[in-house]
């Protein structure tokens, strides 16, 4: 979520009211806000540069504070302060209005059709009479700044342009030009520059080199004029030093280029809604006309207000909470969203202002008056359903093949979902587009442009990797593959594919068959044509001609296996023959892995069970046994009672992970419902009631849980050699000893289930890399070593030459994974801009 930082004083003033941290805390909560931090400038500067650079920093108070990321109007000082006032009710939301200029026509942009190449898209308003202050000034550059990092995608989508009106003449003009055809003084430049030469300025400059990849490659790139000629600004990388913005600027023109027309009108709305409060007529804003090449005219900003209909029932329902339909009016107007009960039964008539952008569903306006509510206020409700979870059936089968093949002596192999166009293709000898793959739009670089569709080469470049291990070398992986899927409302599905393969000096067909009919015994699939599974010849250029066979299930194709072609290993640079096994692992289970879902899901119940009407009886007439008597101990007892209690704290069934007949077994032998003392066993005696009807599907039991009560009485016709004359006298021991084993059998496997898991942890050795040889890496290393993480251990560092008198520090470290990824180790340590340039990841080995 976006931080925005806010002096202490100045929110507080801007409030009406002074707080203490702990009150101001409790109000952010409340309105679904987050204090993360009460610092000051001299305290950051000291902690991320040290104390020698903190001298001359302010000491003043600052409140870091989360907002959500949809919420471009609590990104400044204005809005915040907007928005707290409204939600104590000091306050009324404003009513934004656009108006025409005073005197003469709006000002006019004018795009020209060279901008279609780049940015084709510009709106653009007037802030007319504005008065600024320092603060005022420093939160409106701000804005500019949380916009840029957040909707505007980086100044990739949209860029945002602020000018001195009074210092140009409009109609202004959007065009774009060769880079070498645009010279003009940029933003606290000396002279002029063509845009050639400023682009080469800019890639050492530790901010605006991050936008430069945008337009640099582009033959033309955009710039405002004014009627004079003057240079506004070449979005999306700098604005021209002539009209930038100072204290005494009194009329503001406002532009935003962008890519997205959408993303634009939303920035330009946020930018002069939040400062048209400062204006001489508050909270309006002046239009201004943009003139698109076919001849289209817009006038901008729009700030159009729409309004939406829900129901109060609706609300009440999803919040979970019971208030009058004016109530819940008087709850979203709290939120600045204008509401009011129409008349009409419960309904609800919402207006959305401009400024929330964020509200496009219903959801969300419900979200807003359940947050006005208080969620601390929701009074705590039992589900009003029962269900039972159970492990994903997709996941299950993969975990118990995961377990058998690495029994079988594979070595399981886990690689990226994305890959190059090369790896499936090339490299495979297939073309591109025959493999239905679904291509990323915008690759950071070439190893990852494609999502896989075959699960091989991951394991292919696994062995190159590896090509010094002892042979042979058998991998496998269980994952999923992305394909095209046009029935899809995403146009793609996933699919859970197994793949292996033997690497050796000789191919090994045999191993990948045998491990193929090893799967189908796992599997219960026998080998025979139409009802089981059986292989026939296949061509397939990834495979050596006549070596390849194409696997079928129930007469349906599920994969294939064979001994590569030389020209694949060859192209994945092995030196030795290969054969490998690839399958579809869902048809297996019967459906498609892909459950649809519903918004109501936890209202659902997982299995409809058939409920009998008012002229059945309420349960299938069962014949129970007589006895009481369980591993567990005496049903008719209450120590046999609190025994299975226990037994069922952390479980759903007796055995396994669904119902069978050792459930109805042990449920048989309990002579009544059990008290609400035993509230595990009472969940599980209720569940298992509602099978009595389908008891007899179950599956059956694998081990006895219910006790004979007596052994059988003998019979008159025994003959002497059906006496076992060493036999015990008394069997019921015999019966109570087995009672006791299972009974701890039992509290072992509990004891041993609540065992704490292991931390997962990884070694990894990172280079870190200077800007040039004159870069102190004493400080630098200071620097790093000072990066502090709950589960980060620094370890030894070294300096290792690169060239030309540089060198790079090579630190290792060791993290835990689940609270320490390599991304945020990156991200912490470049952010020491003045001394590092880069971080790579030397090498990365698990613990």
């Amino acid at each position: 979520m976006p931080t925005v930082g806010v002096k202490r004083d100045l929110l507080f003033k801007a409030l009406g009211k002074t707080y203490t941290d702990e009150e101001f805390d409790e109000l952010c909560f409340e309105f679904g806000l987050e204090l993360d931090e009460i610092t000051s400038e001299k305290e950051i500067i000291s902690r991320e540069q040290g104390d020698s650079k903190a001298a001359g920093a302010s000491d003043v108070i600052l409140y870091k504070i989360d907002v959500p990321a949809n919420r471009y109007d609590l990104l400044c000082l204005e809005g915040l302060v907007r928005g707290l006032q409204v939600f104590k009710n000091k306050l009324e939301a404003p009513r934004y209005r656009r108006v025409s200029p005073a005197s003469g026509d709006p000002q006019k942009l004018i795009i020209t059709k060279e901008t279609a190449a780049v940015r084709p898209h510009a709106v653009a308003a007037v802030l007319r009479n504005i008065t600024f202050t320092q603060e005022r000034y420093d939160s409106f550059i701000e804005l500019q700044d949380k916009l840029h990092q957040n909707i505007c995608r980086k100044r990739s989508l949209v860029a945002i342009g602020t000018h001195d009106l009074d210092t140009i003449s409009g109609p202004f003009t959007y065009t774009a030009k060769p880079p070498g055809d645009i010279s003009f003084k940029p933003l606290n430049q000396a002279k002029e520059f063509t845009a050639t030469e400023l682009m080469n300025l800019y890639k050492t400059d530790s901010h605006l080199r991050h936008y430069l990849h945008i337009i640099e490659d582009k033959p033309v790139y955009p710039v405002i004029y004014d009627s004079n000629g003057v240079v506004l600004s070449m979005p999306p990388i700098i604005n021209g030093d002539h009209s930038k913005i100072t204290l005494k600027t009194k009329n503001v023109f406002v532009e935003c280029t962008a890519t997205d027309v959408t993303k634009a009108k939303i920035v330009l709305d946020m930018m002069v809604t939040m400062f048209s409060e400062y204006c001489s007529q508050p909270f309006t804003v002046e239009e201004a006309e943009v003139v698109y090449p076919d001849g289209k005219t817009c006038i901008y900003p729009e700030l159009s207000y729409r309004k939406e209909k829900l129901s109060g029932e609706f609300v009440n329902r999803k919040v979970g909470i019971n208030e009058s339909t004016e109530k819940i009016a008087q709850l979203l107007t709290r939120m600045c969203l204008s509401s009011q009960a129409t008349g009409n039964g419960d309904e609800i008539e919402v207006e959305i202002p401009p400024t929330r952008s964020d509200v496009i569903h219903a959801c969300d306006i419900m979200e807003d008056a359940a947050m006005a509510y208080g969620f601390n206020n929701i009074t705590r409700t039992t589900p009003r359903t029962y269900t039972v979870a159970n492990q994903f059936p997709l996941n299950k089968l993969t975990e118990l093949l995961r377990q058998d093949m690495a029994a079988a002596g594979f070595t399981e192999a886990l690689n990226f979902a994305l890959c190059s166009q090369e790896d499936i293709a090339d490299k495979l000898g297939k073309k591109i587009s025959e493999t239905r793959a679904v291509h990323i739009s915008n690759p950071k670089t070439a190893e990852f442009q494609v999502a896989r569709t075959t699960l091989l080469p991951g394991l292919l470049k696994t062995i190159a990797a590896n090509r010094k291990m002892p042979l042979p070398l058998k991998l496998f992986e269980i994952s999923d593959v992305v394909l095209k899927d046009e029935t899809k409302d995403v146009g793609a599905r996933n699919s859970r594919r197994f793949c292996a393969v033997y690497y050796n000096k000789s191919p090994g067909f045999e191993v990948i068959h045998g491990l193929l009919d090893r799967t189908m015994q796992l599997l219960e699939v026998k080998s025979a044509r139409g009802d089981g599974y059986h292989i026939q010849a296949a061509d397939d250029c990834s495979f050596f001609p006549g070596r390849c066979a194409e696997i079928f299930v129930h007469g349906k194709s599920i994969g294939r296996l064979g001994v590569l072609h030389p020209d694949v290993i060859n192209r994945f640079e092995l030196t030795m023959p290969c054969s490998a096994l690839e399958l579809d692992v869902e048809p297996f289970l019967g459906h498609t892995a892909e459950t649809p879902l519903t918004h109501d899901v936890p209202m659902q119940e997982v299995v409809k069970h058939k409920f009998p009407t008012q002229g059945e009886s309420l349960q299938a007439p069962v014949s129970r046994p007589t006895s009481t008597k369980t591993v567990f101990g005496d049903m008719s007892t209450p120590a046999g009672l609190k025994a299975l209690n226990d037994f069922l704290a952390d479980k759903s069934y007796i055995e396994g992970f669904a119902a069978s007949q050792a459930d109805t077994a042990v449920f048989d032998t309990i002579p009544s419902a059990p008290s609400q003392t035993f509230c595990h066993l009472l969940r599980w005696y209720n569940h298992i009631k509602s099978f009595q009807r389908e008891r007899a599907s179950l599956p059956l039991a694998k081990r006895q849980f219910a006790l004979p009560a007596s052994p059988p009485a003998s019979t008159n016709n025994t003959s002497d050699d059906d006496i076992d004359l060493f036999g015990s006298d008394d069997e019921a021991e015999n019966a109570e000893a087995a009672r006791i084993k299972e009974q701890r059998l039992a509290e072992y496997s509990a004891k041993k289930s609540k065992k704490p898991a292991l931390v997962a942890k990884s070694s990894i050795l990172l280079d870190v890399k200077p800007w040039d040889d004159e870069t102190d890496m004493a400080k630098l290393e200071e620097c790093v070593r000072n990066v502090s993480m709950d589960g980060l251990l620094w370890g030894q560092s070294k300096l290792v030459p690169v060239g030309y008198g540089i060198k790079k520090l090579q630190i290792g470290c060791v993290v835990e994974d689940d609270k320490v990824g390599t991304d945020l180790l990156e991200e912490a340590i470049t952010a020491f801009e003045e001394y590092v340039q880069s971080v790579d990841v030397a090498a990365f080995n698990k613990i």
